[in-house]
């Protein structure tokens, strides 16, 4: 077939297709149907997708960067999170980095979580998801405990507030013990209140970073000297006002509220002869003002008056100390294991804090006489006008020469002039705003005894004529406290003074005159939250001249060249100075709640012996319960070095070239609150003496002091107070490598004291205290020969020293106070305290005739009660 007749035959069959479809289109037109074609499939379902779900978050802890940055606002940190098809964390990304510790929270948080894993269609799968936590700054919390001032309890219907910077008010109310909590607390500084009804109101800044606990001890002022029928005394002027304690940084420190101090019987109301009754202090010989501390001697112990040196804590006869209480703040007693602050002793530390001037609500002058059988004293306080300063001046004069004189002389004793003492302080002080605070403090003392013996000694002819003892020292204090931030804060305390001793019996003398010379400064920084650096300064510059005619004394073992006074007297007149600097850095570390740990080192320089001295130390104390009955354990070590004493390094009366002693600390006790009032505190102690200086031989003693203290304390309420405090302990010493071990002069057995006062009402107070105590010890005597060239019988002394105890002394002392409230502004006191009220001829020596073959023993203070009358305006 042609192209042609294919183009012709496409062309008819098109056009008959045409004609088909016009007649398909016509009515009753017909044409065969085409068959039809299946539907297509429908689309596929889409998959079901459950997303993960968390089951277990247990949140993210608070960074302890961001605490140590005071990071206060709340901080967001989104993650995105890779899950397996277990629903377990593989990755965790940060999508914006937060800093301060936040995003490795979060991310060590995020990988703990668990999820359901994500779900296609009923099925596992892994999944990626974003996730976010939100850091909200931990709250912080004020703690404490109100107490109205020398009573102990709670004051009834007190509130504490603290106002927000942005006004917003908490308030906490106080509970019956006194405890109270302001809780949840957003960081900031708030202004905190303290008021109660009846009470002076207290109000002081508190700043807070974020979870601080802050915690205080307030003692509020009653608004007037009021006195009530079973709350005598109450007077604002006589309490101690204490805020914002810091925790001590030693293990053991032992402080009596005002209370305890000023009515313990036995004690003429005198503070610093209430710290002779607390465990570890042994009972010194008769009318001796010594401190004897866990079996050491008295001069390994120092005294500090706001943290200036000074020579004597006691006038003479320990009758009454050189600062009157009504001046006191408070006692702090340290008996081993002391701060770095305290430097060059090995035995113990007693610092007496002096209050700031008073002042009345009403702005008037405070002031109050006081005279019983042994002294006289008078105290005045308050403002300087409208200069901002205020002022404190007192003064005490001893009168026992008035009637004691005239006694001796009816005696025979020939008596020119009889002890006599007095004191006096004077103070100004400012405060410069509430941050910082200026204070300049005049205070001293002066002893004197004088007695004509008008015969010779039988068994020491050399002694003859006068014998004199004269003691005096004044300080000019000058201490400035700043708190330079919320983080920081200065103390400077600078002292000047002069220091006098006096002796001469027959023809022997030694006269000392010394200019000490003491600044101080310390910088105490909170470099963390629970994290405090303090570091300080101690230098103590001391020139002095010196006259002495005295025989020189024997070395250990060696007897005396005869009676003393008869002794070949060695001469020495020398001007030298005393210099020891001092650098102290500790840090107080509180890492949790309840723990206290506080190491240290201190630095100490002595230009005698030429060399440093390094002492680290450390302390411990962790509570074992946070709430009622708290239960403390506490622990410490350390290194003490106390350098020789001058005489001790004198080319004349010593050795020169000798080291510092070294004694080693160490201590651990528990605390245990029995109920709200009793507590209970028991302590082991070892003390470990090294290179102690033997008098003219050098550095080769040894000795040890070792023992257990417990003190059951009930402390001061509406009606009673009282303590009974035990000690068991041994001291000993060695005079070298391998001379035989002996007890320590000072060494004494058992210590039991038990003091307790009651309130009767109406004014009325009655107390007691019973001592028993091991005997002191003594060297026995006998007869040895007669020396012809002094005309004079030399005893035997026996081996070892101080190997015979007298019988144990047992007293009992008993005190009576009634005060009277007469009008709004005047209270009249008077006062029965009564020693050894059952007139026991306690042993306290041994006199013997001239030649030692007969013995006699010499008693003790016998029944002796003092009346006294107070009166405060």
């Amino acid at each position: 077939m042609s192209r042609a007749s294919v183009l012709v035959a496409a062309c008819f069959g098109a056009l008959a297709a045409l004609s088909s479809l016009e007649a398909l289109a016509q009515p009753g037109g017909s044409v065969a149907q085409p068959k039809e074609e299946a539907p297509a499939p429908p689309p596929p379902k889409p998959a079901t997708i459950t997303p993960p779900v968390l089951k277990k978050d247990e949140g993210a802890a608070y960074p302890a960067q961001a605490t140590q940055d005071k990071v206060r606002d709340a901080v967001t940190v989104d993650l995105i999170l890779e899950l397996d098809a277990t629903g377990r964390v593989t990755k965790a990304t940060v999508e914006k980095a937060a800093g301060h510790g936040f995003d490795e929270a979060a991310e060590a948080a995020a990988m703990k979580l668990e999820f359901e894993p994500a779900k296609r269609d009923g099925n596992p799968v892994a999944a990626k998801i974003r996730h976010r936590y939100v850091f909200n700054p931990p709250p912080s919390r004020i703690v404490g405990r109100i107490t109205t001032q020398g009573q102990g309890t709670a004051p009834e219907g007190a509130l504490v507030t603290a106002t927000a910077p942005d006004g917003g008010r908490y308030e906490a109310k106080v509970a019956a013990d006194g405890s109270f909590a302001l809780e949840g607390l957003p960081a900031g500084t708030y202004r905190v209140t303290v008021a109660a009804p009846g009470h002076v109101a207290q109000a002081f800044d508190e700043a807070l970073d974020p979870g601080q606990e802050a915690r205080e001890n307030i003692r509020l002022a009653l608004e007037a000297p009021v006195v009530t029928p079973i709350s005598p005394g109450n007077d604002v002027v006589e309490e101690v006002q204490v805020r914002g304690v810091r925790p001590a940084r030693e293990v053991t420190k032992r402080t009596l509220e005002q209370r305890e101090l000023a009515r313990i019987p036995g004690t003429n109301g005198d503070a610093l002869r209430a710290i002779q009754n607390l465990p570890g202090v042994a009972r010194p010989p008769a009318i001796a003002g010594l401190l004897i501390v866990r079996g050491a001697a008295p001069n390994e112990t120092n005294i500090y008056v706001d943290g200036t040196l000074v020579p004597i804590v006691y006038h003479f006869g320990g009758l009454s100390s050189v600062i009157p209480t009504e001046m006191l703040e408070k006692i702090d007693f340290y008996p081993g294991n002391f701060s770095t602050y305290y430097g060059r002793v090995t035995g113990a530390i007693v610092d007496v804090a002096v209050h700031d001037p008073r002042v009345k609500k009403d702005g008037r002058i405070h002031g109050l006489a006081q005279a019983d059988l042994i002294d006289a004293r008078v105290l005045a306080e308050g403002p300087i006008g409208n200069t901002g300063w205020n002022f404190a001046v007192a003064g005490r004069r001893s009168y026992i020469d008035l009637w004691l004189k005239p006694l001796l002389e009816q005696a025979g004793a020939g008596v020119t002039t009889a002890p006599v003492y007095y004191d006096y302080q004077l103070m100004v002080q400012r405060d410069f705003g509430k941050k910082h605070s200026l204070r300049f403090f005049f205070f001293g003392s002066d002893d004197r005894l004088e007695i004509l013996s008008p015969t010779v000694n039988g068994s020491n002819p050399g002694i003859g004529g006068n014998v004199t003892l004269g003691t005096a020292f004044y300080r000019l204090q000058a201490r400035y406290v700043g708190k330079l931030s919320d983080d920081t804060e200065m103390k400077l305390t600078a002292a000047v003074g002069k220091d006098a001793l006096d002796f001469a019996i027959g023809d022997n003398f030694f006269v000392l005159s010394s200019t000490p010379i003491n600044p101080r400064a310390e910088l105490s920084h909170k470099l963390a939250p629970g994290v405090r650096n303090n570091v300080g300064l101690d230098v103590f510059y001391s020139p002095y001249t010196v006259e002495a005619r005295v025989p020189a004394p024997p070395r250990p073992g060696q007897p005396p060249a005869g009676p003393f006074g008869s002794q070949p007297p060695l001469e020495v007149s020398d001007s030298d100075a005393i210099y020891r600097p001092g650098l102290y850095d500790e840090i107080e570390l509180t890492p949790f709640r309840g723990t206290r740990i506080v190491p240290g080192v201190r630095l100490d320089y002595a230009k005698d012996t030429k060399r440093w001295d390094v002492q680290p130390r450390m302390t411990v104390r962790q509570d074992l319960t946070r709430e009622f009955p708290r239960t403390t354990l506490k622990s410490g070590i350390g290194r003490f070095a106390q350098p020789p004493q001058p005489q001790e390094t004198n080319a004349t009366f010593g050795l020169p070239g000798l080291r510092s002693n070294i004694a080693n600390h160490y201590g651990f006790g528990v605390e245990q609150e029995i109920t709200r009032q009793i507590e209970v505190s028991t302590e082991t102690f070892y003390r470990q003496y090294d290179q102690r200086v033997v008098q003219r031989i050098g550095n080769i003693g040894e000795g040890r002091a070792f023992g257990l203290e417990t003190l059951i304390r009930y402390k001061p309420d509406d009606r009673f107070f009282g303590f009974i405090a035990y000690t068991l302990s041994r001291s000993v010493r060695k005079d070298g490598p391998g001379e035989p071990e002996r007890l320590f002069p000072f060494d004494q057995t058992h210590i039991l004291t038990a003091i307790g006062s009651y309130r009767l009402g109406r004014g009325w107070e009655i107390g007691a205290r019973l001592r028993l105590v091991s005997g002191n010890l003594r060297t026995p005597q006998t007869y040895g020969f007669y020396d012809a060239t002094v005309g004079a019988y030399l005893p035997l002394s026996e081996f070892p020293p101080a190997g015979v105890r007298n019988p144990m002394f047992h007293q009992l002392d008993v005190r009576v106070d009634k005060t009277w409230q007469i009008g709004e502004g005047f209270k009249l006191s008077a006062y029965l305290d009564i020693y050894n009220i059952y007139n026991a001829g306690n042993v306290e020596g041994v006199s013997y005739n001239y030649n030692y073959t007969l013995s006699t023993q010499a008693t003790g203070i016998p029944f002796l009660p003092s009346l006294g009358l107070r009166g405060e305006l």
